[in-house]
């Protein structure tokens, strides 16, 4: 089993409300040698009912103070996901060089500036229309911004469509899917299996099978596994199916972090 989780929230980020050390203490019931926290900082993102700020001094300081009292037991790694959006690229560059992160992952979760939970901010647009803005603001951001180690939960706008997978397929959007692949590629930039896809019931992971397949053939082998938990219940959530998963798409080995260098784990 994948004994690394490389994408984990808890209180410091605005969407979880569960105290960082329960967090680790369920990761060590679970068997989980490795956790990495990457907790949200989403500049300008359009509250309604969460503030995606987060305080930094107090995520550092608990993070230090859990890392020693549980370094017998796990280890933990100090991470962070980036809400990206093209105007924030000199912002996040600077931010980065401020912190000792082990790891980040670039994420894009608003649709030109508004949350695709949201009905209203689809602006009227079918299934289609939606994931291919989507995907073109995936390559915006990546083109803008090239400071992550990863890129998160690649499809992650299917989960709001309106038919939700019905319409949705990587054939449907090879453009800018593959442009966008190569583009991490070159760049020795990675991408993460997301498994909390498989939690809300679309069927795969964060990506389809299907991208995971055709960024092998690119060549890329950077790839992290996360369960995107916000919560103990679903700490590696998916995970005893991941290693089948990537292995029948061209993998044999998963990654993780530490002072942003890869180290790659035979699955």
């Amino acid at each position: 089993m994948i004994t690394a989780d490389f994408h984990l929230h808890s209180s410091f980020s605005g969407d979880s409300d569960t105290p960082m050390e329960d967090m680790v203490r369920e990761g060590i019931r679970r068997g989980l040698r490795t956790m990495c926290f990457t907790e949200h900082w989403d500049p300008d993102f359009p509250a309604v009912d969460v503030n995606f700020s987060l305080d930094m001094d107090a995520y550092r300081s608990r993070f230090l103070e859990l890392r020693e009292q549980y370094a017998s037991k796990i280890d933990l790694l100090f991470g962070v996901e980036f809400g990206m959006q093209p105007h924030l690229a000199d912002y996040f560059q600077s931010f980065r060089q401020s912190w000792p992160f082990d790891f980040i992952i670039g994420s894009t979760h608003l649709l030109d500036g508004q949350d695709p939970y949201y009905a209203e901010s689809r602006q009227g647009m079918d299934d289609l229309q939606l994931y291919r803005r989507y995907f073109d603001l995936l390559l915006e951001n990546a083109q803008a911004f090239r400071g992550f180690q990863v890129y998160g939960h690649l499809d992650y706008i299917v989960r709001y469509g309106m038919y939700t997978t019905q319409h949705y397929s990587y054939a449907a959007f090879r453009e800018p899917i593959d442009e966008l692949l190569k583009l991490l590629v070159d760049r020795g930039a990675g991408i993460e299996l997301n498994t909390s896809g498989l939690k809300y019931g679309l069927g795969f992971a964060h990506p389809h099978p299907d991208i995971l397949r055709r960024y092998r053939e690119l060549g890329g082998e950077i790839l992290t596994v996360g369960s995107d938990a916000h919560c103990p219940e679903h700490i590696a959530y998916g995970f005893p199916v991941v290693s089948d998963l990537l292995k029948s798409c061209g993998f044999r080995y998963y990654t993780v972090f530490r002072g942003q260098k890869p180290e790659f784990l035979p699955l």
